[in-house]
């Protein structure tokens, strides 16, 4: 008969082994001196650079973030760029990273194309420092406004309201890894909030979430799924199928994941075969009961994101207007700013630009768009 002293010492190796499924972001509470330093930073590379786009400012983005950024910030980050392992959920809230000047941001303009990117400057250089710190480079992809620069103003759009797009709103935008239909979608997301007045929801799932590898996840690794174009393109651009790929990839046991939930199992023209659309289903009856709403972002939070573990949405909501006390609130519309980023400019350069190796032109996983 085991002694209890033995068998103390088994539950506690058990224990031990025991493993922690990560369920939601982790949230950094940024200090007020912390956030002194990043606005003073901010400034200074606004003087020293003019542009967060200045082509001598990103060449040397990784030593300005290592320089620059508090301590703990860089630590975080660093060490958040290879994390992959069980216990990783794929993002990171740091709120109130900064504090956004609401009146000298003036009104939400009425899409992202009245954008005054010369407010925005500032939030651009403290934006790329963060990517700087994973190490990783920001990015700019054709598909994605024809480019439109490193950082991407996202306005909630009356035209576009019912779209599965950021300038949607008066829909659930599903969850989704960014840009899904591409071979070398972004590695890093990040997004700043500069005002959340109807107190909008952001939505995050992690494919840790489902703890270890089951039967319905392992079919997923088979190259059989359709992953179309998203609703950024015109109808006539999406095809109704074309090349296939697999929704999880990368290790066996501790995998990626290219999903997007709207154009892969809720899109009619997405030409799913009758295999992939049940195994699509079956998954999405699972990873739906894991999509964490829980977290309503304030002005000067920002959600950073491993767009490989982790995948990204919102609650549907009416721009410019919230509800209190059951009575109708006029606000400001939503404001948030986007960055995109990849870890290696090496394996990307089969798709960017030939003059400029921080420009994606992939069209659709592996295809390269044709502009002449």
């Amino acid at each position: 008969m085991k002694s209890q002293s033995i068998m103390s010492v088994e539950r506690s190796a058990e224990t031990s082994l025991t493993l922690e499924i990560p369920t939601s972001p982790l949230i950094i509470k940024i200090t007020q001196q912390e956030r002194n330093i990043l606005s003073n930073v901010g400034n200074l590379l606004v003087k020293a650079f003019g542009n967060y786009e200045n082509p001598d400012y990103i060449a040397s983005l990784h030593l300005h973030a290592f320089q620059l950024l508090p301590e703990r910030i860089t630590r975080i980050l660093s060490q958040f760029g290879s994390d992959f392992s069980a216990e990783q959920y794929g993002a990171i809230v740091f709120q109130g990273l900064i504090e956004v000047d609401q009146d000298d941001l003036g009104p939400t303009p009425p899409n992202w194309q009245g954008a005054d990117y010369g407010k925005l400057n500032k939030y651009g250089f403290i934006c790329s420092l963060l990517h700087g710190a994973v190490p990783s480079k920001p990015v700019q992809y054709y598909a994605q406004r024809k480019g439109g620069g490193l950082l991407h103003a996202v306005i909630p759009d009356e035209k576009m309201a019912a779209t599965q797009t950021g300038s949607g709103s008066k829909t659930d935008l599903f969850v989704h890894t960014e840009d899904a239909f591409l071979s070398n979608q972004a590695d890093f997301l990040s997004f700043l909030y500069l005002r959340n007045e109807e107190r909008v929801p952001s939505t995050l799932y992690s494919i840790r979430s489902h703890g270890k590898m089951n039967p319905v996840m392992k079919k997923l690794f088979e190259p059989i799924y359709q992953c179309p174009k998203d609703a950024n393109y015109n109808d006539e651009d999406v095809a109704n199928s074309g090349p296939t790929a697999s929704v999880l990839y990368g290790n066996r046991e501790l995998p990626f994941i290219r999903f997007d939930a709207a154009e892969q199992i809720f899109n009619e023209n997405a030409g799913q075969t009758s295999e992939a659309l049940g195994n699509l289903m079956d998954f999405w009856d699972e990873a739906k009961t894991l999509i964490n709403s829980d977290y309503i972002p304030n002005s000067g939070d920002l959600i950073f994101v491993n767009n490989h573990l982790c995948a990204h949405g919102r609650s549907a909501f009416i721009a410019g207007q919230r509800i209190e006390n059951g009575e109708i609130i006029k606000c400001e519309r939503r404001q948030m700013l986007r960055m995109m980023s990849k870890t290696s400019l090496i394996h990307i350069r089969s798709v960017t630009r030939t003059d400029d190796p921080y420009f994606i032109m992939e069209e659709h996983l592996g295809k390269i768009f044709d502009l002449d």
